[in-house]
């Protein structure tokens, strides 16, 4: 209670409901605590609107990770070479995107009905409910023949080449195009899949084969390309110490900085329209309006707190042209709302720190009303500018 009575006693909410007398009795005895105190409000609120945000943010965790980018499709040492099989890097011919490198994975084999293409193992790959990956993501180009195989099976091998998890793929490239990158996901454990072997496990999965096979003997090309587990998705909350700390040290950096500027940019207007403005009680007044940076954090922790779970998946993250856009698209149709208030708060906010911003001139400068509100648009502006290069975030 005796620190609620505080915020009262250095004008802090004062300056929210009546700020041109909350502003004079600040003048008549300035004192830093009351910025300081907003600071720290601010700073608490923002670390509670990035709490809401994070708990509310599911990011969808593959393997490789993003950080090894593609990999299984970016060396082709991965993958099992045969006599009659050649297995190359394609540097020219690949998916662009974030997650995919600058490479895919070229496989021919000449006058032949089928091609093998596997991987020579992965590490031990859970897959099983509840909490393994449920989708398996995968690029595919048929260059040559210039017809569709009449079968394609996808094996998932567990433990042992002898016990493995095979689904067929024909219907899911029925509608892909010859020459063209085809983009696959299977859905994992499901069941479409059939088991050979009695040791089949879906909780260690530790190889993959692809099998085409077409009616006639042909010369075979196939380009592969973005290889990964994923469809499970999780939220950065797990490492919250960490967001909070370092998005609290950012606002206090963000007040600070546009404390000192908004002051010091006042100051300098008002000295040269040759007011007798001194530089302490002007800080404290201007350190007093941005209360309103306050009031603007606590309400993005109630409207975001009402925004639905947000999941963003592969399609997003991994960057690739047109799937990125249309990811992002439906995250803004969920959002929009949220979004919609959020602007309006922003722009109600702009105008309220202007106003009090003129008050604080229009006491300290004795300049008319026209004159305090000038200088105070163009101070704010003028700081928002400054900052943006200072702290571009």
């Amino acid at each position: 209670m005796a620190e609620f009575k505080a915020l009262f006693v250095y004008g802090i909410f004062k300056v929210i409901y009546s700020p041109f007398k909350a502003f004079k009795e600040i003048s008549q005895n300035p004192r830093y605590v009351g910025p300081i105190l907003i600071m720290i409000l601010f700073i608490a609120a923002n670390a509670g609107f990035v709490y809401t945000i994070v708990s509310k943010t599911y990011v969808e965790q593959t393997l490789p990770t993003g950080e090894q980018l593609d990999r299984w499709t970016e060396n082709s040492t991965f993958w099992i070479k045969t006599a009659d099989l050649a297995v190359d890097e394609n540097y020219k011919d690949y998916i662009n995107g974030t997650y995919y490198g600058n490479k895919s994975i070229n496989f021919t084999r000449s006058n032949s009905t089928q091609i093998s293409i596997q991987l020579d193992g992965t590490e031990h790959i859970d897959c099983a409910e509840p909490e393994g990956y449920k989708s398996l993501y995968l690029r595919i180009k048929q260059v040559a023949p210039e017809y569709k195989p009449e079968n394609v099976t996808i094996y998932l091998f567990s433990t042992t080449t002898s016990d493995y998890f095979y689904y067929n793929l024909t219907q899911k490239l029925s509608n892909s195009t010859i020459n063209e990158w085809n983009n696959v996901t299977i859905p994992l454990e499901t069941g479409e899949w059939l088991n050979n072997g009695t040791n089949a496990n879906w909780g260690d999965i530790t190889g993959l084969k692809l099998e085409p096979i077409w009616l006639e003997d042909s010369n075979i090309t196939l380009l592969v390309d973005g290889l990964f587990f994923g469809g499970v998705f999780r939220s950065p909350v797990e490492n919250m110490v960490s967001y909070l700390f370092n998005f609290s040290l950012s606002s206090s950096m963000q007040f600070i900085i546009r404390w000192v500027l908004l002051g010091g940019i006042i100051y300098l207007i008002t000295k040269a329209f040759k007011a007798k403005t001194v530089w302490r009680p002007l800080l404290i007044l201007v350190g007093s309006a941005l209360v309103t940076m306050f009031v603007q954090a606590a309400i993005n922790v109630v409207v975001f707190s009402t925004l639905p779970t947000i999941y963003y998946p592969l399609e997003l993250i991994g960057g690739v042209g047109g799937e990125s856009e249309i990811a992002y698209n439906r995250i803004l149709e969920e959002t929009w709302v949220v979004d919609q208030v959020y602007r309006y708060v922003q722009m109600g906010v702009l105008v309220w720190t202007i106003t009090l911003c003129a008050i604080a001139s229009h006491l300290l400068a004795e300049f008319s009303w026209t004159k305090s509100f000038l200088v105070a648009t163009v101070a704010y502006f003028a700081t928002l500018l400054i900052s943006s290069f200072i702290l571009p975030y």
